[in-house]
């Protein structure tokens, strides 16, 4: 097996400020925990680092170095969300996902090497979503999941693929990193031990006297000697991701950075359940526990971003802001199975066109549900009473019900034919009906050339002379 362990080394900050954009995040800012009398610094960011806070520091002394400083209290909730949000972009790549809380992250990944062209490319498509998805980790491979956490405990990019390596490479890293318990750590310092390698020089049975059996068995755990138990991490059958700001935001423009980074964060979730998505809440939480439903349904199931992301900026733009917002929520409860389209291998569709379903939503996202709608056909041998509105569907892109020989739409009243028609095309067609609910209609129908060359449907009354040049009515026109 191939362990690839992923450590998100800033996750205490960056779930709590998923919202900030760049310039925020570049101010110093710190997380804290602890009782309020007595708050300490649990993660610093670089500017703050840079200013001389660290880890550990109590929150007083870190304002008195650094003035500027930004804290909120540690959220572990959020750092568990997003920790499941992690592992729901890496199912796409192995069934075999584990969570370490806080922080981390196994993925098996020996066995999908050969799908994703070795260790080498897998590693690079990784990093790359990693840095779009816009948190800071570290990655290291190794036979052993607790091997690789120590990797990538001490550098990222460290890959180990044999066991028979792990005792040499495992040898240089520092005691800090071994996962060992703190005080377990402080006693071997105590002894003059520095690193693993040092630990892997003692005898057996006198290191299991000064250490016990539980660090002896994390240690062969990690060198591969015993073997190792992680829980399976399995995708939830409902997507639910919240961000929380630190401040109130009064207009859209400021909402679309968390929301693109929700929908992103959506769009892999639906990736590695191998579905799509027909209807989403977004919930702007706004304070004393107020909020704003925004609903966003689509015509078929997707999971491309960048759709998802337009229509949910579309209709969010469409709701007015009665409050400034404090909080995003994105929730999906139905996760529909998803077949997506396959195209012609000699497709000469140009790239930009739409296709029928995302051009309906994008429409109903910008016009409203209520301004969009589609043609349906109704019993009825009168032509103005023939047809009525019904909801668009995404299967029917084109009117159901139209015949060649009338126009499906008329004209909402019927107006005089000036001059006549050039030629006629087609016709009689008589119509008479209506005489049950007294709106009795007895006309002749005729497809005509008009002068100016159009086609038209026109009509005369029943009876009439059809080459006359007077008496024609104009009922509709043929595309």
């Amino acid at each position: 097996m191939s362990w690839a362990c992923l450590r998100f080394t800033q996750l205490a900050s960056e779930a709590i400020r998923a919202g900030a954009d760049e310039a925020e995040s570049r101010r110093p800012f710190a997380v804290v925990d602890g009782p309020s009398q007595r708050r300490q610094v649990v993660l610093a960011n670089k500017a703050a680092s840079k200013a001389g806070v660290h880890a550990g520091q109590v929150l007083a002394s870190a304002q008195l170095l650094c003035p500027r400083l930004a804290f909120a209290a540690r959220d572990q909730g959020a750092e568990r969300q997003a920790l499941e949000s992690l592992a729901s972009w890496a199912y796409r790549y192995s069934a075999e996902v584990s969570l370490l809380v806080p922080d981390t992250l196994f993925v098996e990944v020996g066995a999908s090497l050969s799908l994703f062209g070795g260790w080498p490319a897998l590693e690079r498509r990784m990093r790359t979503e990693l840095d779009r998805l816009g948190f800071s980790w570290s990655l290291a491979t190794a036979p052993t999941a607790t091997a690789a956490r120590v990797f990538a405990t001490c550098a990222t990019g460290i890959a180990i693929p044999a066991l028979a390596q792990l005792p040499l490479a495992l040898a240089a890293a520092p005691l800090v990193a071994s996962g060992l318990a703190a005080k377990t750590i402080g006693a071997l310092h105590g002894m003059g031990l520095r690193t693993l390698g040092d630990l892997f020089r003692l005898p057996r049975a006198e290191l299991a006297r000064r250490i016990g059996q539980d660090a002896l068995d994390h240690l062969d755990r990690m060198c591969g000697r015993a073997a190792e138990t992680l829980p399976r991490w399995q995708p939830p059958q409902r997507y639910e991701r919240r961000i929380e700001f630190n401040h109130g935001i009064e207009s859209h423009v400021a909402l679309a950075f968390p929301l693109q980074r929700l929908i992103r964060e959506f769009s892999l979730f639906l990736a590695s359940r191998d579905g799509g998505v027909q209807c989403f809440d977004l919930r702007l939480g706004h304070e004393r526990g107020a909020s704003t439903r925004v609903g966003i349904g689509l015509l078929a199931p997707q999971r491309d971003a960048a759709s998802l992301f337009e229509l949910a900026r579309t209709r969010l733009e469409r709701i007015e802001l009665v409050a400034p917002v404090h909080a995003l929520d994105l929730i999906a409860d139905d996760l529909p199975p998803l077949c997506p389209l396959h195209r012609d291998l000699f497709d000469s569709h140009r790239r930009e066109q739409l296709g029928w379903p995302a051009l309906v939503e994008r429409l109903h996202a910008r016009l409203g549900d209520n301004a969009l709608h589609g043609l349906a056909s109704v019993a009825d041998h009168r032509p103005g009473r023939a047809w009525r509105f019904l909801p668009i569907a995404a299967n029917a892109p084109s009117t159901a019900g139209v015949s060649a020989t009338r126009p499906f739409w008329l004209l909402r009243r019927p107006l005089p034919l000036r001059d006549g028609p050039r030629r006629i095309l087609a016709g009689p067609e008589r119509i008479e009906s209506g005489w049950w609910d007294e709106r009795d209609q007895r006309r002749d129908y005729y497809i005509v050339e008009t002068r100016s060359g159009q086609r038209a449907w026109a009509f005369v009354i029943a009876g009439g002379a059809a080459h006359a040049t007077h008496g024609w009515t104009l009922h509709g026109w043929f595309a």
